[in-house]
């Protein structure tokens, strides 16, 4: 059983563009209760949410009981990011909020919570892109950062990505369904969809099962999920901009985790951080998972992340 949906009120927040609103943040605490242990935060991806933990939880073989983020050991935070509907609320005016403005929203709610210091900081993928923005404005907050399959800046490649889902988004038929089926080819590789489907043909629905496949994640993400929701997500990747000057200042150990067949966070983008890093004297290090996967490999190749996150997490 999940914890019960906390929330914080932000009054008159004011976002890098100039806009103003009152926040609504809500959050998930799993483990000890809260300054009884090392807190570790963890940021969750483009669609996850606050429930990373329990029977439901998008990263329970990570998050848990007797597990490498043990909630026996630690209290565990995940805030839901203002907009992504798992509460309910909803952002319209997503074009005025980039990921900067969510990494000072998690920084207020962290101070509204009287946490100060942080075991640890993981995410993955946007998540972890909110991770270094928020350490590049508070560059003494975590004594651990783990971005996983992420990285500090929009590249022009992954914009061009998110151009492609901002075309697909403002599509008057099926645009939610039209962009996922786009992303999914982002998240995984050619050479996992070919060897998973291997030109199989499903006779009864008369299509391809790697069509049917896509077709699948497109309906099952339109129905937990809101296009409102989706176009402030893209619009957050589209506006990663952390800058190199103040992440080289970042107190914490840096682990940085990559996928060799990434095509949404490319590993060699990962490996450029790390040198650039290494030269500026930070505390970083460079692990890196092996998956045919692609990007979604951080939420796949649970043994191999276990094995990096074993030596630093504990």
């Amino acid at each position: 059983m999940n914890p019960p949906l906390q929330h914080i009120t932000l009054r008159n927040f004011k976002t890098e563009s100039g806009s103003t609103a009152d926040i609504h943040l809500s959050y998930e605490v799993f483990g000890r209760e809260l300054h009884s242990a090392p807190i570790v935060l963890v940021n969750h991806a483009l669609t996850g949410n606050s429930a990373v933990s329990g029977e439901k939880g998008w990263w329970k073989t990570l998050v848990g009981e007797g597990k490498i983020t043990d909630t026996g050991r630690f209290t565990v935070i995940c805030f839901n990011i203002p907009g992504n509907g798992y509460d309910g609320v909803f952002i319209e005016n997503y074009e005025d909020f980039k990921t900067k403005d969510i990494a000072r929203i998690f920084l207020l709610g962290l101070k509204e919570l009287k946490i100060t210091k942080l075991h640890s900081l993981i995410g993955g993928s946007v998540g972890g892109a909110i991770g270094w923005e928020m350490l590049a404005l508070e560059n003494g907050l975590a004594e651990n950062f783990i971005p996983v399959a992420s990285d500090y800046r929009t590249t022009d490649w992954l914009h061009s990505q998110c151009l492609v889902q901002e075309f697909l988004l403002s599509h008057s038929e099926e645009p939610l369904q039209k962009a996922r089926i786009h992303a999914m080819l982002c998240y995984r590789t050619p050479e996992s969809i070919n060897q998973r489907f291997n030109k199989d043909f499903d006779v009864e629905k008369g299509l391809l099962k790697s069509h049917d496949w896509l077709n699948y994640h497109g309906k099952t993400l339109n129905e937990r999920f809101s296009l409102k929701a989706y176009e402030l997500m893209n619009q957050l990747l589209m506006s990663i901009d952390a800058k190199f000057d103040d992440i080289r200042k970042i107190k914490a150990k840096i682990h940085l985790i990559a996928v060799n067949s990434d095509l949404f966070f490319p590993a060699f983008e990962i490996k450029n951080c790390y040198e650039s890093l290494k030269k500026s004297n930070v505390d970083v290090s460079y692990h890196e998972i092996n998956s045919i996967h692609g990007h979604d490999a951080f939420l796949m190749e649970y043994e191999q992340l276990n094995e990096i996150l074993m030596k630093i997490v504990n």
